[in-house]
């Protein structure tokens, strides 16, 4: 249990990355042990909220309106004290700059998994429908991914255990506390 003087900041913890990447079972993890922790905490995930849009699509313009919206709701939650624990392949920059920008305390966490590995993992068979031409728009085969310029943490889980993925999370924001 958290006490004050050692006590998160709450903070949008934004998770971006390729399909694959390990950014929903971090962000899972992440989120199950802010709460055990005692913290008040919400975790949005893509998929997840993607049943609640069921009709959000893939371009462009849908991933960053997508993306906004989720970002809005995720500055609103962390305004009134609420950790966000978001997991979002949100491919483009300036969509994730605006979540940004709407969010009093945003941490950018690239879950920077390479390409190759992602597929090599893809329990869905997505990646290699993507190469056949039978999804359109699919992120870093089909359509771009923009990796982020500057994000506040960068994990490659090639060679890591999810918990070591989630131990450098706290770790970050472990040392946030002295700021």
């Amino acid at each position: 249990m958290r006490n004050k003087e050692n006590a998160l900041n709450p903070t949008v913890l934004w998770f971006t990355g390729l399909s694959g990447s390990g950014k929903s079972t971090i962000s899972e993890k992440v989120y199950a042990q802010l709460k055990e922790d005692g913290y008040e905490v919400e975790h949005l995930d893509g998929d997840a909220v993607r049943e609640v849009f069921p009709t959000t699509g893939f371009s462009k313009k849908e991933r960053d309106d997508h993306v906004k919206r989720v970002g809005f709701v995720a500055s609103l939650l962390q305004k009134h004290g609420v950790f966000v624990v978001a997991s979002f392949i949100s491919p483009y920059q300036d969509a994730r700059d605006f979540v940004r920008n709407r969010c009093e305390d945003f941490t950018e966490i690239h879950i920077s998994t390479p390409l190759e590995v992602c597929e090599e993992r893809d329990v869905k068979g997505l990646y290699e429908k993507a190469r056949k031409g039978e999804i359109e728009n699919f992120t870093g085969i089909s359509d771009p991914y923009e990796e982020p310029e500057d994000p506040e943490l960068r994990i490659d889980t090639t060679n890591i255990t999810p918990e070591e993925g989630v131990e450098r999370v706290f770790e970050y924001l472990r040392e946030r506390v002295g700021d």
